[in-house]
């Protein structure tokens, strides 16, 4: 029931690991193994970066030049 109350981070905070993840990866004092343990936590972040720009991107409502609102990405040039 923990995880049920527990909030899901933002897409900034996601950002801030995933720059904090980068960071140790430069680190030279890491070994092959952290650096390894290090990617797959790089990528299980993106991962969640780009569901998270997908749903914005989905939710995005454009103006169309009548003055309506049309979902992002279906106005015909």
């Amino acid at each position: 029931m923990e995880q049920a109350e527990k909030k899901e981070p933002s897409l900034e905070e996601v950002l801030e690991e995933l720059d904090q993840i980068i960071h140790k990866m430069q680190n030279r004092e890491a070994t092959l193994e952290d650096s390894f343990a290090l990617y797959e936590q790089g990528i299980q972040k993106l991962k969640v970066c780009s569901q998270k720009i997908d749903l914005v991107e989905k939710k995005m409502l454009l103006l169309t030049p009548q003055g309506g609102l049309e979902p992002f990405g279906e106005l015909e040039p």
